[in-house]
């Protein structure tokens, strides 16, 4: 890797004629975390670069790439048994419980590298690239490639692999058909289509999709594969000045029980700048009692599995401008059957033009074993972000 670093920093500093003919920028993102876990303070440190490089000295193509470095210090080993509920990890046998170990290893990849190619109605983009899908905040139900964390969901996702074609018959329709060979079996891959047209106030989108299905046992380690079918569907505009919008999704598996999610949202904004939102997300894969949570439910939601443990889930953010650099505001997230809550405050600072801060916390209150239980810790986190 070391190699590859160096010789990656040769050629970006050594070829002026690129230079000429791209635009080179990007960010440095330091970032100080801590936690306050179990009576103990820890804290986890972490410098990433993103190098961005982006040409379009071709016509009707566009070649881009983003580097990410990511160092991180301090406590860089968890093992996630200690932050479940001690009825569960208690039934790990000793021998067993390195395997529930994880760390944030150093890293150097590329996070997108693609070519697109555009004219006049129609683009095709191939290589890795972003795939957003769904009009929910803080969740999508018909992403089936991005699972956010709830407690920082505008964070940017990882690029993935695919072969995207984008048609644009009129202003207000457009259809996009996407191919993501994201298993080895071609009939596994990733496959969708989605149509979205405009009418009035309102985006309408439908789509249909198939992917493989991957659900894990957690107890034995092995993991089960099925092909999953989706149809989805996602609507967003706005009414009298309120935004409103929806997402839902239902997937057919050819082994298990068909699986279906679904999201609503609205938001407003008052005159002296106070925005509030509020959505709602039910996903049929959780548990309507979190005293049915067991070492799967928790593992699936950790890895991505699931995209939440609790089957109900409420979601609400206020923020408002101090100034117009300052900005404060807090987001809270409940689950609905079991009343556990996180709280997380934020405040964001534009420092200088190119430079923001960010501070934001994370209070769990709820009793042991439901999803924000105040076993889990506290903690909060300090990010730059210096764009270049």
């Amino acid at each position: 890797m070391k190699n590859m670093i160096l010789t990656f920093i040769v050629l970006l500093l050594s070829t002026t004629a690129y230079a000429q003919v791209a635009d080179i920028f990007g960010y440095y993102e330091p970032q100080y975390n801590g936690i306050y876990f179990k009576d103990h303070y820890y804290q986890l440190l972490s410098n990433k670069l993103r190098v961005d490089l982006k040409s379009s000295a071709i016509a009707h193509t566009e070649i881009g790439a983003d580097i990410i470095f990511l160092l991180y210090h301090g406590k860089t080993d968890w093992n996630i048994l200690d932050f479940l509920p001690e009825v569960i990890s208690s039934t790990i046998p000793p021998e067993l419980q390195e395997l529930y170990e994880f760390a944030y290893d150093d890293t150097f990849y590329l996070d997108n590298v693609y070519a697109r190619f555009a004219f006049d109605r129609l683009a095709f983009t191939l290589g890795k690239q972003q795939l957003s899908l769904g009009t929910g905040y803080f969740t999508n139900p018909t992403d089936i490639f991005n699972t956010k964390d709830a407690l920082d969901p505008t964070y940017e996702q990882p690029g993935h692999n695919g072969l995207r074609i984008d048609f644009l018959p009129t202003n207000r329709l457009s259809i996009m058909a996407l191919y993501s060979p994201i298993s080895a079996d071609f009939r596994n891959s990733g496959m969708l289509l989605r149509t979205k047209l405009g009418l009035g106030h309102f985006d309408l989108s439908l789509l249909v999709s198939q992917s493989q299905y991957t659900i894990t046992d957690f107890y034995t380690f092995e993991a089960k594969e099925q092909r999953r079918r989706m149809l989805g569907a996602d609507i967003v505009g706005e009414i009298v000045g309120v935004g409103v919008w929806a997402e839902g999704m239902y997937s057919f598996l050819e082994e298990d029980d068909d699986l279906y999610e679904f999201l609503l949202g609205t938001d407003y904004t008052f005159e002296n700048g106070l925005y509030t939102m509020l959505e709602y997300h039910h996903n049929s894969l959780g548990e309507s009692n979190h005293e049915n949570y067991d070492l799967n439910d928790w593992m699936r939601f950790f890895v991505g599995e699931t995209k939440t443990i609790p089957r109900d889930q409420a979601y609400g953010l206020v923020t408002y401008p101090l100034t117009d650099m300052l900005i404060i505001g807090t987001s809270i997230i409940v689950g609905v059957s079991e009343w556990s809550t996180a709280v997380v405050p934020m405040i964001q600072y534009s420092l200088f033009q190119n430079v923001e801060l960010t501070l934001m916390g994370n209070i769990y209150i709820g009793e042991e074993g439901t999803a924000y239980s105040s076993k889990l810790g506290n903690g909060a986190f300090l990010r730059a972000v210096i764009y270049f």
